[in-house]
């Protein structure tokens, strides 16, 4: 056995979380809440399992009011149904450019309702949400509301984008 020398330090052995690691998905739902908490979130949110709305504060509330309604012309739409979530995401981040820069208002975006997902979920009802809230694309959208029954009911948003 060697004698301890002065100054050696003790190295503590490294303990194993038993939380699962988290994803990237995890870390922009905690910093969305960290926003909501400050009170620095970019979006008035609205959502129940049927409904989904947001909108930046300043938003006239009667415009709102016209895009859940229906009332504002659609000029554009993307169906996600049967992509990937990065697949979707790529393709909405790209339809949204595309439609800001040809100077189109408002859109519809098909997210379906999941009923052919695991466990009947709708996995990219819940991603757009969030797509549309944050990030980059959050800095195109003034605001989103679930569809009219007619457009696609639960199953798509329309889509309000800035000037």
């Amino acid at each position: 056995m060697q004698p301890v020398r002065r100054g050696a330090q003790r190295v503590e052995p490294a303990k194993k979380s038993v939380l699962p690691p988290r994803t990237d998905e995890d870390a922009e739902v905690l910093a969305q809440l960290a926003e909501l908490v400050a009170g620095e979130a970019p979006f008035d949110l609205a959502d129940s399992d049927e409904f989904i709305e947001g909108a930046v504060p300043s938003l006239d509330p009667q415009l709102l009011r016209k895009l859940r309604k229906g009332e504002i012309s659609v000029q554009g739409h993307l169906d996600l149904h049967g992509l990937t979530r990065e697949e979707a995401r790529s393709a909405l981040e790209r339809f949204l450019l595309a439609s800001r820069q040809g100077g189109k208002r408002c859109v519809l975006v098909v997210h379906g309702r999941g009923l052919h997902s695991k466990d009947q979920i709708p996995v990219l009802k819940a991603s757009v949400q969030l797509w549309l809230t944050r990030g980059r694309i959050a800095r195109w959208v003034l605001a989103f509301t679930t569809a009219r029954p007619h457009d696609g009911g639960s199953g798509a948003v329309y889509v309000l984008l800035r000037r």
